[in-house]
């Protein structure tokens, strides 16, 4: 019997669902341009020449594994831990490289149609989607789902997709440029 805590299907599918559809739509723009990703792989100067290659296809597929394991409850905890630990290196390498001064960077986290430089809030995201991912890790309490938990899933999902895509935007869109017209001045 578990002592912990227990979290609530409900939410933990919310954040499973979430999670699992980021790691997936990360992976897809990877796997879409590998050559645009090797390079901007290789532009952290973090991974040694010889493993570049190797690691431009790794890093896709740990993310399209995770995505897919975040689902069955078997191998969640495995799959969240995974994620997490790729997640925090992810703001890692951000972090390391905003040290460096490198802040032209492109984050490598919107696919080949756009290029975003690395900012402070993309490692703070990282690390707070790691949180996330570790809550989901926890044992879930057993309980059946019912109608309501189906529209608490649906709509959490839809809320966090919404304010995901809202906050990404602003912060790697609007705030940059917003800041560029106001140095322009």
């Amino acid at each position: 019997m578990n002592a912990g805590p227990l979290l609530d299907p409900g939410l933990g599918y919310v954040i499973v669902l979430a999670l699992a559809l980021l790691f997936g739509q990360a992976a897809w723009h990877k796997w879409r341009a590998l050559g645009r990703f090797g390079a901007t792989l290789a532009a952290y100067r973090l991974v040694p020449a010889p493993l570049l290659g190797l690691s431009r296809v790794a890093m896709p597929a740990c993310e399209s594994a995770i995505a897919l394991l975040l689902l069955p409850a078997a191998t969640r905890p495995w799959a969240a831990a995974a994620g997490a630990v790729l997640l925090l290196a992810y703001a890692g390498a951000v972090a390391i490289n905003l040290r460096r001064g490198r802040r032209d960077l492109d984050c490598g986290c919107t696919g080949p149609a756009e290029r975003r430089p690395i900012a402070a809030w993309m490692a703070w995201r990282n690390v707070l989607l790691a949180l996330l991912l570790a809550l989901a890790g926890l044992p879930w309490a057993a309980r059946p789902l019912g109608a309501i938990d189906l529209v608490t899933v649906g709509g959490g999902l839809a809320v966090i997709a919404l304010l995901y895509a809202a906050l990404d935007r602003l912060l790697g869109q609007i705030m940059p440029r917003s800041a560029a017209m106001r140095g322009a001045r």
